[in-house]
């Protein structure tokens, strides 16, 4: 144990680097065990069936930036200097590294918009992460998949055929699904950036932040401070129809009545809002807390509906998901004293001034997960070579502890994060119940 300890120093050279790897390589030499933690979820579950053909991908328009701006404000300028569908050559199907492992990073590079902004902040993540590894043992196969389930399907045909033995990416749903077929007819596992849980399988996992835990996560906490009567106001939304799929099970797990559930078409909640009435607003609502599923993009005309029914967040506590971890919505006087549920920003926040140094830009909220993911594959490179990469490794039950927190892959795919519980209060955001740094053993 102590000569693994030691080649883990040696091998890194950022705090942040080496905390990804700490708690799974504890956990492969059989020294740690999963310890208790406040926040874990039954893992045992298999996808739904029910899950909607395609629920999420990544929230683009809440994608922030560390100064809590919206990405598509801060990054532009970076937009209109890489046109879609003009990225250069070379940054379409890179090469990274030199070590005997080799192992491809699937991106959408030459997408169109927001995909391909993120796709080359993506990449920058995974080279800023081999800086961070010293002398890794990686050599990563870059492939551009155009955006496409086809193009994904090619990009990982070709990157096996030239020896990848595990696959990163891709970002989208449908692109880590066609992925996912070749991979698994290979036997070759594959890490997806996709929070759409219908995408993840046996074999394809997924790594990003999904709606699922969040809501388990601020519901549990909710139960926890006695707020049991919980009504809800759902964009119709795909996000929005899987978080209340996900309200109804959390909601059943706490022994939480959910007093009622109004959904609305998206950017137009004052009808849901008005029929939710006295249930909410008033001297004496019958809910004890409003579940409110939305962005950035959508609060503001949500919080100006609700004071027309005289709601007070002091009576009916305001709760939501990550999508609400932006400094527009915690500006709201509405939702002062809301509670959401989010990974810990510190991790964050030293990644992007490590990424500001390196390229000379914020990064997207996102470029964590290539960063993690690649960070995982070279310590696991490191400490068994390519026979690391299979599912007994991956799925191990400790985890590991990335820039975003502890996570680990379940056996179907779909992952567990250890996540803070925040209060907006005074414009800004405070955690109020830190995020556990273990994950609980799995039911």
């Amino acid at each position: 144990m102590a000569s693994l300890s030691r080649a883990m120093e040696q091998g890194w050279k950022s705090r942040a680097a080496l905390a990804v790897v700490v708690i799974g390589a504890l956990a492969l030499s059989g020294c740690v065990g999963s310890g208790p933690a406040r926040q874990t979820r039954k893992t045992s579950r298999s996808v739904p069936q029910s899950a909607p053909s395609r629920p999420v991908d990544p929230v683009y328009n809440a994608d922030l930036s560390p100064e809590g701006a919206p990405v598509g404000q801060v990054q532009a300028a970076q937009m209109q200097a890489v046109p879609a569908g003009s990225m250069p050559v070379q940054m379409r199907g890179t090469i990274l590294g030199n070590g005997p492992v080799k192992v491809a990073l699937i991106l959408p590079l030459s997408a169109p918009g927001q995909g391909g902004l993120v796709a080359q902040n993506m990449r920058n993540a995974a080279d800023l992460a081999l800086s961070d590894f010293q002398g890794s043992d990686l050599t990563i196969l870059v492939k551009d998949d155009r955006g496409t389930p086809e193009g994904a399907q090619e990009a990982a045909s070709q990157a096996l055929a030239e020896g990848a033995q595990l696959i990163l990416g891709p970002l989208f749903a449908g692109s880590v699904q066609a992925a996912g077929q070749v991979t698994r007819q290979a036997g070759k596992p594959l890490i997806g950036f996709s929070s759409d849980r219908a995408a993840a399988a046996q074999g394809v996992y997924l790594l990003s932040f999904m709606v699922q835990a969040e809501v388990d996560r601020i519901i549990a906490f909710a139960a926890a401070q006695n707020r049991r009567s919980i009504a809800a106001l759902i964009p119709d939304t795909a996000y929005g129809r899987v978080a209340e799929m996900q309200l109804r099970e959390a909601a059943a797990e706490n022994n939480i009545r959910l007093v009622a559930i109004e959904r609305y078409p998206a950017g137009q909640p004052q009808g849901a809002v008005q029929r939710l009435g006295n249930l909410i607003g008033g001297p004496a609502p019958q809910a004890n807390a409003l579940f409110m599923p939305e962005n950035g993009d959508g609060l503001p005309a949500v919080a100006q509906a609700l004071q027309t029914v005289r709601f007070n967040a002091q009576q009916v506590k305001p709760l939501g998901p990550g999508l609400w971890d932006e400094a527009r919505v915690f500006g709201l006087p509405t939702l002062q004293g809301g509670w959401f549920a989010a990974p810990d920003k510190r991790g964050f926040m030293d990644f992007a001034a490590r990424y500001r140094a390196r390229f000379n830009s914020d990064p997207v909220r996102l470029a964590t997960l290539s960063y993690d993911a690649v960070t995982l594959a070279a310590a696991l490179a490191r400490l068994q070579g390519p026979q690391a990469f299979n599912d007994s490794v991956l799925t191990n039950g400790s985890g590991f502890a990335g820039a975003d927190g502890v996570f680990r892959f379940n056996p179907n795919g779909t992952n567990d994060r250890a996540l803070t519980v925040q209060e907006i209060r005074g414009g800004t955001a405070v955690v109020i119940d830190a995020a556990p740094r273990t994950l609980m053993a799995s039911n």
